[in-house]
């Protein structure tokens, strides 16, 4: 490989570390002392009209921050490796780099059109990541990813016109103020609309499985912790204008319906990565849901434990695909745990952070969260939707756990797994330890005081039981016989529907565009080549050419018909000239 290469891996790597430790130490002063820091820059000032770049430094954009840019160099140091044989590193370097630069934007942002700035440049960049290996699947999956966040944009863009009516973009100066007004109403209900795009809810959900045709490094990165948080971010900005409005309750139902669809299309999925990008997907619904609930630092609590965890997930599955000869199908897969140990041990630790297992980084987001679903008063949907859905991520967890180091090996009889990739490793590490302890740490940064929530006994184990259920279903269903009569219970018709994720791959590519294109070939078969072609184009010619063929026919047969048509001919000519 090229020392260039190399050399850029390194001073990016570098870079963002640094940047990291930097964000740490502000975030912490900030915390401390209760600091908030909100720059302008006046870029032109004419007249009464002033262009200002503005800049929002809290503790929570400095967190966000930090994670993005330790997630970030731990992914570049883990792509030295994952992309040694790629020929243009550097791109991908840079499209990295630049989809980082582009976060940080919307991350730091008080204002609407940085804001647009930010949230272009990743649909921009995600897309570039997602066609990197150009392949047909690749083109369609990206232009399905770049198209359902195009509506995203379009919807900022919509809310900077109602913005106009404000006199400033700088919208974290409207959200106490104008919360009456009507005009935030629009702009509130847009907002969600954006958010919902960028974060995959109902029904914009089909474009994150499908961005999974991207280089595992990207998924790690930018569809796991980052990208798709975005729009929960914002949701967290603009919480004090949204909160107890009709749009947050609607915005509960479908995030709930989310994370559902999410934990059951997992169950039925064989794409090692897919049922990863699902499980995501149900991680996002929770964040949005509690969101619209009103508890934004619970959002964005679950946000960072879920970006440690999911990140050195996709990197173990990264791993396991590279040594599989690129086979991405778990039922190709098992036994990999006698093999390639440090791996399947980040892959476990992990798994366990998403499922929930005391102490690790996801139990005190998670916990939390659904203690304050039981504390609060929402009704039984939203209730047991909840809890399913948690038990739903312990089923896929174990039946994933099952599938790759339980069951035989089941790829090739000559193979060879070993777990001696350090550059790899050492960068699993990192996030190995970070998923174990940033739970804790987060909950002794963010929160003020401890939560202590008092509970009846069963509503407090509320969560254990349906962990303990989804583990044995999980361990049942893998360990279901060919012929078992389980497999029966779903008629087939179910079966596709909960497969296929309700449907919705198919609705939002085909159900879109379908009827339009079915409607345009009638119109070309009927109307083009139909009737317009009958009576212009084909039927004149037609037409002439039977007349020449009788004329000919005359002409050729009887002199005396041709000689008086030739007169009769001269005779309207000079009628025509005299008159």
């Amino acid at each position: 490989m090229n020392k260039n290469y190399f050399s850029i891996c390194f001073f990016s790597f570098f870079f963002l570390f640094l940047f990291m430790m930097m964000n740490f130490f502000f975030m912490m002063y900030f915390i401390m002392n209760n600091i908030i820091l909100f720059l302008e820059w006046e870029i032109i000032s004419f007249n009464s009209l002033s262009i200002v770049m503005s800049i929002l430094l809290d503790w929570m954009s400095l967190l966000f921050m930090m994670f993005v840019s330790l997630i970030s160099s731990v992914v570049i140091y883990y792509s030295k490796s994952y992309m040694s044989s790629e020929l243009n590193l550097i791109r991908f370097i840079v499209l990295v780099l630049l989809f980082v630069f582009s976060m940080i934007l919307l991350i730091v942002s008080p204002n609407m059109i940085s804001i647009l700035l930010g949230w272009d440049g990743l649909g921009l960049v995600s897309y570039c990541l997602v066609i990197y290996y150009q392949n047909l699947k690749s083109y369609n999956a990206g232009m399905l990813t770049v198209l359902s966040n195009r509506i995203g944009d379009v919807l900022i863009l919509m809310v900077i016109c109602w913005m106009m009516n404000y006199g400033s973009w700088n919208y974290i100066f409207y959200l106490e103020f104008m919360k009456n007004d009507y005009c935030m109403v629009y702009i509130g209900f847009m907002i969600i609309l954006a958010a919902m795009t960028k974060s995959a809810q109902i029904p914009f959900s089909s474009w994150l499985p499908a961005a999974m045709a991207a280089p595992t490094p990207v998924s790690a990165l930018v569809h796991s912790s980052t990208l798709v948080t975005a729009g929960v971010y914002l949701l967290i900005r603009f919480n004090l204008l949204l909160v107890e409005t009709l749009f947050f309750k609607f915005l509960l139902l479908i995030s709930s319906l989310t994370m559902f669809m999410a934990g059951i299309s997992a169950n039925y999925e064989f794409d090692l990565k897919k049922i990863i990008a699902l499980s995501t997907l149900s991680q996002l619904g929770l964040m949005m849901s509690i969101l619209s609930m009103g508890m934004p630092l619970l959002a964005f609590f679950h946000l960072l434990t879920h970006a440690m965890f999911k990140a050195l997930l996709f990197m173990c599955a990264g791993v396991i695909i590279h040594l599989m000869n690129d086979m991405q199908d778990i039922r190709f897969m098992g036994g990999i745990s006698f093999y390639i140990p440090m791996t399947c041990l980040c892959m476990n630790v992990s798994n366990m952070a998403l499922c929930g297992i005391p102490f690790l980084a996801g139990f005190y987001s998670k916990d939390l969260i659904l203690e304050m679903l039981s504390f609060s008063n929402f009704n039984i949907l939203i209730f047991f939707l909840y809890y399913i859905s948690t038990g739903l991520t312990m089923f896929y967890s174990i039946r994933l756990v099952m599938y790759l180091m339980i069951n035989d090996y089941n790829l090739l009889c000559i193979y060879n797994l070993y777990d001696e990739d350090y550059i790899m490793i050492k960068s699993m590490l990192v996030l190995l330890f970070m998923s174990v302890i940033s739970g804790s740490m987060l909950m002794w940064l963010i929160f003020y005081f401890p939560y202590m929530i008092y509970l009846p006994l069963n509503l407090k184990f509320m969560v254990i039981y349906s962990m303990f259920v989804g583990l044995m279903m999980g361990y049942i269903v893998s360990n279901m016989n060919i012929y078992s009569l389980n497999k029966y219970l779903c008629t087939y018709n179910l079966s596709m529907f909960l497969c296929l994720m309700w449907f919705m791959p198919s609705l939002s590519t085909y159900g879109v565009s379908y009827y339009f294109l079915n409607f345009s070939q009638k119109l070309l078969k009927h109307i083009d080549f139909g009737w317009s072609e009958l009576y212009s184009g084909w039927g004149m010619f037609n037409i002439v050419k039977n007349y020449s063929i009788f004329y000919n026919m005359y002409q050729m047969n009887n002199f005396k018909i041709y000689l008086f048509s030739f007169i009769l001919w001269v005779m309207i000519f000079l009628f025509v000239m005299l008159f």
